[in-house]
């Protein structure tokens, strides 16, 4: 257990998952949290990261920083999201595991399964065919880094975990207009249809391919759950277990927002994956399970997005 006055270096506590994991530390009041920008420490750079940690010696360290982005941005820029990712990761690790770090938790993705992974995917499906090609530049980063953590482990020992998120959504979301997920893209594209009183909103396919969402602060929630409460080589998925179709996500999203035009579907664009569903029984297993259904978490990320006067830029 970590002990409540323990150095803990939350890594990429600017973004969406970072900024929830500070919230949860605060909230169950671990006092002594550190945190960096980018401006003040590029995790890119070796050297500047072993001086940080030299300095600094942290306890504990969630890992959540990362470059992301959606289907259009990962596609876009595959070689630039394989450097970053990797090589921020390693730097990460490799310094904590260098300075004794008693324990590092490793944030990835649920794209770093199969594309044709069993359904709903476990966590032993990991590297038993091949990946996405749409995202996999980011998938590969992202298993490097969880598959560092376990060699390190397994080599010297260490304590080092790794948990994989379903699809996020929540606070400090990012709502570019092409460069962010599904959730957060329809939020604001249904914002935008209702202040301009639009008569219909046509979104991408058919609507048919099945989701899972998973509030953020509910996944920090389960981050410092595990820090406390895990360890292992195997990584654990963090999901609802639950899934509902793009149609229906987009009728929730409209209601929530109170847009009462017509959604259309264009079937010439691509659907993506049919169906993408973590399996949750480990997480189950040992004593955690989600709290924020989707309705009132879309409702609160809605908030949040109309108090974020920065929403449109991002």
């Amino acid at each position: 257990m970590m002990e409540k006055n323990a150095k803990i270096y939350v890594a990429g506590h600017r973004g969406m998952v970072g900024s929830a994991i500070v919230r949860e530390l605060n909230r169950q009041g671990y006092d002594n949290v550190i945190t960096r920008t980018h401006k003040e420490l590029d995790l890119c750079r070796q050297e500047d990261v072993e001086k940080f940690f030299a300095e600094e010696k942290p306890e504990y360290v969630f890992l959540a920083a990362a470059k992301v982005g959606g289907i259009v941005a990962n596609q876009e820029a595959l070689a630039d999201f394989m450097y970053y990712n990797m090589t921020l990761e390693m730097n990460v690790i490799h310094s904590a595991w260098q300075n004794g770090c008693k324990k590092l938790e490793f944030l990835g993705s649920s794209c770093i399964y199969p594309r044709m992974a069993p359904q709903p995917m476990p966590e032993s499906c990991l590297l038993t065919s091949e990946l996405e090609k749409t995202n996999e530049a980011y998938a590969l980063a992202k298993i490097s880094g969880l598959k560092y953590c376990e060699f390190l482990n397994r080599q010297y020992g260490t304590d080092y975990i790794s948990v994989m998120p379903t699809n996020l959504y929540g606070p400090n979301d990012n709502y570019h207009p092409t460069h962010s997920h599904v959730l957060p893209a329809l939020i604001r594209r249904f914002h935008e249809a209702k202040e301009q009183n639009l008569p219909y909103v046509t979104c991408w396919g058919d609507g048919s391919p099945l989701r899972e969402f998973l509030y953020v602060d509910d996944l920090a929630n389960l981050c410092v759950f595990l820090m406390n409460n895990y360890s292992g080589n195997e990584t654990v998925n963090a999901g609802t277990g639950k899934e509902l179709t793009i149609k229906e996500l987009t009728e929730l999203v409209a209601k929530v927002i109170g847009y009462t035009g017509e959604i259309r579907w264009d079937a010439s664009k691509p659907n993506g994956t049919p169906r993408k569903l973590l399996d949750v029984s480990k997480a189950t297993k040992l004593g955690w399970t989600y709290k924020t259904e989707l309705e009132e978490g879309i409702r609160l990320s809605y908030e949040d997005f109309l108090n974020n006067p920065m929403r449109a830029e991002r």
